[in-house]
């Protein structure tokens, strides 16, 4: 019996008790300092600097895309850059419309309130936060019944900046009262590359620059997944070293760790294997890849399909997940012969 591939939270883009304290450490603090995206950096200093020029809190954001890619470190910096304070919180912990009512009338004028996984808000708390994002208002309903009344309360002019992992979740009236949405690609690996140099440099690791061009190439195109690489790759070579990060030891380290060249761990192998091997290649459905992999359906789609399909090792069709010719030539196996291959 094949025996379960093993999972490995180094690569998972969710952040992780250890990345609070390193976020913290690494943050970018400018938008000099916060490397890539340079659209939505630029887009964003127009809005500051027009905001500035009115004396008005900017808009609403909301800023979408993978995890770890970062949201929240443009949320800080946003606010750094407008001089106002800033409350985070998540759509899972607002779970009562008291929980919402407590925050936003604790917020001062032009403050920002972020909310991550926005898209994980219930409809109630939706439909509270409506006259709060566009009138400024708290609207509480008081009693029930014939009996019940609404008492109005005036909030601070605020600005809302939502992050979600998943815009498509989000509902029609919400999406529509952000006055600016934003989109977070995934890196290049020279702008990842500048993130590891600089790390290293706050963190005090000596490193080759062949080995964080490894790093890089093995971080998934995500930050937040080279800072973890690098530490661990630290941690190697001041076991298996000197404590200097090169090329060799990187390597080494990357092949303990069975993370290959471009990124890929076990599980992602394991979900092309599977694919390929036990269903011709597909079309396979999501719920058929969870069941197989003994993994939640959320996790495939949130954690590892974003980097597969970025790759171009699969694709998705009407009728489910299809391994292409790239994820074969990777895996070193034999494509079978299209249908409308063998037309020619």
């Amino acid at each position: 019996m094949r025996g379960r591939a093993p999972k490995f939270m180094l690569l998972k883009p969710e952040q992780i008790e250890e990345d609070q304290t390193l976020d913290l450490t690494l943050r970018p603090q400018s938008f000099e300092e916060y490397q890539g995206q340079p659209k939505i950096k630029e887009n964003l200093k127009i809005l500051i600097q027009a905001a500035k020029k009115r004396q008005e809190p900017i808009e609403h954001v909301l800023l979408s895309g993978a995890a770890g890619l970062g949201k929240t470190t443009l949320s800080h910096i946003i606010a750094k850059e407008t001089g106002v304070g800033i409350k985070i919180t998540s759509g899972p912990a607002i779970e009562r419309v008291g929980d919402l009512g407590s925050i936003l009338t604790n917020l001062s004028e032009g403050d920002i309130l972020f909310i991550d996984e926005a898209h994980r808000l219930n409809k109630l708390i939706e439909e509270v936060l409506y006259p709060a994002m566009e009138d400024f208002r708290l609207d509480i309903v008081i009693g029930k019944g014939p009996s019940a009344r609404t008492l109005q309360l005036d909030l601070p002019k605020f600005t809302l900046i939502a992050a979600t992992t998943r815009p498509g979740l989000l509902s029609s009236p919400l999406r529509s009262r952000f006055g600016a949405s934003f989109r977070l690609d995934f890196y290049e690996t020279e702008d990842i590359e500048r993130i590891l140099k600089r790390s290293s440099r706050i963190l005090k690791i000596e490193s080759e620059t062949e080995a964080l061009k490894l790093i890089a190439q093995a971080s998934r195109s995500t930050p937040r997944v080279a800072n973890r690489l690098l530490k661990r790759v630290r941690d190697f070579a001041q076991v298996k070293g000197d404590g200097i990060i090169t090329r060799d030891l990187t390597q080494r380290a990357l092949k303990m760790l069975e993370v290959d060249e471009i990124g890929l761990e076990p599980i992602d192998r394991q979900i092309l294997r599977l694919i390929i091997e036990s269903f011709d290649g597909g079309p396979v459905g999501l719920q058929a890849m969870a069941a197989a992999t003994n993994e939640e359906q959320d996790t495939i789609e949130d954690v590892y399909e974003p980097y597969l399909m970025q790759l171009g090792f699969i694709s998705r069709t009407s009728r489910g997940r299809v391994a292409t010719r790239l994820a074969y030539e990777h895996l070193g196996l034999k494509r079978p012969e299209q249908p409308q291959e063998k037309l020619f």
